[in-house]
């Protein structure tokens, strides 16, 4: 009996694990027709994909595919990375900067919106193109490339004592090669006020063959205390390389957070909310934010209502330990943190 999946090889994570992941990156699927062709999926839906991924390119790896399931056009993994038409409608409240990034700029690729803490976009490049992300329409290429250019950031980094904690973010930062994540990571060390780390990344999910040996290493050899908040919505994300590569996180002793955002037709259900947080503890992964939509123009068509995300927060208070309950939470430019729902 055919599997309803799409098969790939499920790589052992060991050393040299750069070239594997280097290599399922190139392969990672760029084309709508080739993406619907590979999950056979219905030809009315090739226009508009067209149409969306000319504004939004489309890219997602195989190992994410391989979790799809075929002629399934409402699979929630599916609908996280196909381009529809509906991105392309224009509504009141949607904006190309939802979270006014903008307004938090200090430094060429350096955010601070909270107190304690800052945020480095250190790339511009994913490993997958999410549909609903936040950051779809940002400025990347006005953020530092090379790692001279990070030298403002730094030294307001420097500067400013009352900032522990320094998040990595993008785009994905994982995306980085060990050898430029290792240079940056040695001007953060020098640092002296610095505590943490947090990476914040959806590579373990989308591409797993990234998280090497040499990467967890690195990772936890730092001075730093290292926190890496993962990026998976539905519990079929986490399954076979990509639960292999999560439990390697959590076994290498990093802090392993996960935040999800509410979409709907993906997990804007109580099932697949239990799913999900049972599925993250199970691997030793806390639950930590569930998001409320960032209104970012083309994603609309994900947005849930917040009185059923609340209702859906309710019924996983009933029904799990609370550690296992994800915080509700709403982005809101210029608050002081994020806002319980």
């Amino acid at each position: 009996m055919n599997s309803p999946h799409i098969s790939a090889p499920q790589p052992t994570l060991e050393r040299g694990d750069s070239e594997n992941w280097h290599r399922g990156l190139a392969e990672a699927v760029r084309d709508p027709d080739h993406l619907l062709d590979l999950l056979e999926l219905d030809d009315r839906l090739r226009e508009p994909a067209h149409r969306a991924a000319s504004q939004f390119p489309l890219l997602v790896p195989h190992s994410y595919l391989a979790r799809i399931e075929r002629g399934n056009p409402h699979d929630p993994l599916l609908r996280q990375v196909l381009p529809l038409g509906a991105e392309l409608q224009v509504h009141p409240g949607f904006s190309s900067d939802a979270v006014a990034d903008a307004a938090a700029h200090r430094a060429p690729g350096l955010l601070q919106k909270y107190t304690g803490r800052a945020l480095l976009i250190t790339t511009g490049a994913c490993a997958v193109h999410c549909r609903y992300c936040f950051r779809r329409d940002y400025p990347y290429g006005d953020e530092p490339r090379r790692i001279e250019e990070w030298q403002p950031a730094l030294d307001t980094l420097e500067a400013d004592s009352s900032i522990h904690e320094i998040i990595l973010s993008g785009g994905d930062p994982l995306m980085l090669t060990d050898a430029r994540l290792a240079d940056l990571l040695n001007r953060l060390e020098s640092i002296g006020h610095l505590r943490r780390l947090r990476i914040h990344t959806r590579l373990p999910i989308v591409l797993p063959q990234r998280v090497s040996v040499e990467l967890l290493q690195m990772l936890t050899t730092l001075r730093l205390t290292p926190i890496m908040v993962l990026h998976a919505n539905h519990a079929q994300e986490l399954q076979h390389d990509c639960a292999q590569a999560v439990n390697r996180i959590v076994r290498s002793g990093i802090t392993t957070l996960n935040q999800a955002v509410l979409l709907k037709g993906i997990n804007d259900n109580v099932s697949a909310q239990l799913d999900l947080c049972e599925r993250l503890v199970d691997l030793g992964v806390i639950p930590y934010y569930l998001h409320q939509l960032d209104r970012v123009s083309g994603a609309a068509h994900f947005e849930v209502d917040e009185e059923l995300g609340r209702r859906m927060i309710d019924e996983l208070r009933a029904r799990l330990p609370g550690y296992a309950v994800p915080q509700y939470v709403r982005e809101v430019p210029g608050a002081e943190c994020k806002i319980p729902l």
